[in-house]
């Protein structure tokens, strides 16, 4: 059965509604060449296609829908060097010279952004390097995130990383409710959507072949390389480089990579534009925040909007339970904001994976991989296009705990959804009962 490509849903999000115009890019028809087919016009796709042009070779870029559609277009902007497993559990778990591999690749993904907005000139990007901070709920939470902080700065050389009272954290947030926190330097804040088109913008630019509503339903090999079919045309190229991610089972080319990942559905709120004054008062350093919870909200400060966002949404398409809910928390920690009305409510699929780190690598010799970025893919999947550009070249680059020889597949995976609900209401209880 042929799928109707047009009747994807649209995101009603802020970035939407404040990105620079989209560029048009053409629908691949007829047969094209290419040294390698890259499918996905995300954050990890365009910057492999930047990077394997620079390396002299020709990359064909082929999207499903428009690029930005997927979770690069819909992420809340935050830029972290980190992963969803902590250095000190890597550390714990495969040893002191894997945690500082894990931090070099965290910290050389924050630069990576930087470096390709200014490759590119994306202005529009609002790139900002100011930290974030992590802002604890309760005294035992607060104490877990010093003590990690500490062994941070003694173990991995963190030197900036800075301890908050209840004072430094109320002057950061403007709310009271928090007992203290930690700031992290180097992290930062982007507008995504932005970013995106910037990036598309100018690989385009410099030769690279991007194309939109072009779906690869099929990847097959042949005697020289693969071919990516569409409905309407066809790729042949030596190598393949699925850039997917959380949106891998839009066509069943790629949809037996969504067995290694459990889909997510993180949900975000924007309010309307505040009163100078009280958005003067709510998170003046114009840094990124998140919570101690389990079920972490984090939230920043754009164009004088409140962002608010989390994971706990369900299902396959947006939840008004999960925005009531986003709007509860809000409004619980900044009471200011009660009558404040919410212009835009929207979600995206976050890719989680067994292990909590993302993978990278060949699936076989002519078909590569990079996905699963936890929650913390805009810096990484931007990185990790320079890896592939690496594999590519037949380079064998360290990419630590990434490797996707790594990566499992999810067990008893009908049955992902229902367990990610019961972990959620579990996670749910143990924040409410401040544990």
């Amino acid at each position: 059965m042929t799928r109707d490509w047009s009747a994807l849903p649209s995101v009603n999000s802020l970035w939407e509604a404040t990105a620079a115009p989209a560029r048009d890019f053409p629908v691949l028809s007829g047969e094209q060449q290419a040294d390698v087919v890259i499918v996905g016009a995300g954050y990890t796709g365009l910057s492999a296609a930047h990077h394997i042009a620079r390396s002299g070779l020709a990359p064909i870029v082929l999207e499903a829908n428009r690029p930005g559609w997927g979770a690069s277009g819909r992420n809340g902007g935050v830029i972290s060097a980190k992963f969803r497993l902590s250095f000190r559990e890597i550390d714990a778990a495969h040893g002191r010279a894997m945690a500082k591999r894990m931090y070099e690749i965290a910290h050389e993904s924050t630069d990576m952004v930087e470096e390709l907005v200014s490759e590119y000139g994306i202005t529009g990007a609002n790139l900002t390097r100011t930290g974030q901070v992590k802002a604890a709920h309760n005294e035992t939470t607060l104490r877990a995130a010093i003590d990690e902080a500490n062994w941070m700065t003694r173990e991995m050389g963190s030197a900036e990383v800075r301890i908050l009272d209840k004072n430094g954290v109320r002057e950061e947030t403007g709310s009271d409710i928090f007992v203290g926190g930690v700031l992290h330097p180097g992290s930062g804040g982007i507008h995504p959507l932005n970013y995106l088109r910037g990036l598309a913008d100018g690989v385009a630019r410099r030769g690279v072949s991007v194309f939109q509503e072009s779906p690869v339903v099929r990847l097959r090999r042949e005697k020289d390389g693969i071919v990516a079919e569409t409905p309407q045309g066809v790729v042949r190229a030596r190598q393949a480089i699925i850039a997917t991610n959380s949106y891998s089972d839009l066509t069943g080319a790629t949809a037996h990579l969504q067995r290694t990942l459990v889909p997510f559905r993180s949900a975000m709120v924007a309010t309307a534009q505040l009163p100078r004054n009280l958005a003067g008062k709510l998170m003046p350093s114009g840094r990124t925040y998140t919570e101690t919870k389990r079920m972490m909200r984090w939230f920043r400060m754009v164009d004088q909007r409140v962002i608010f966002g989390g994971r706990g949404a369900f299902g396959k398409q947006d939840s008004q339970a999960a925005f009531d809910a986003l709007r509860k928390a809000m409004v619980g920690i900044f009471p200011d904001l009660a009558d404040v009305p919410l212009d835009y409510k929207w979600s995206g699929l976050v890719a989680m994976t067994l292990d909590s780190v993302p993978h990278i690598g060949r699936l076989d010799d002519r078909t590569l991989v990079s996905l699963g970025y936890n929650g913390a893919g805009v810096a990484m999947s931007s990185l990790m296009g320079r890896y592939l550009a690496a594999f590519v070249r037949g380079e064998s680059p360290d990419v630590g705990l990434l490797d996707v020889r790594r990566m499992k597949t999810i067990p008893l995976y009908p049955l992902r959804e229902p367990a990610v609900r019961m972990v959620a209401g579990w996670y749910q209880f143990l924040d409410a009962i401040g544990r």
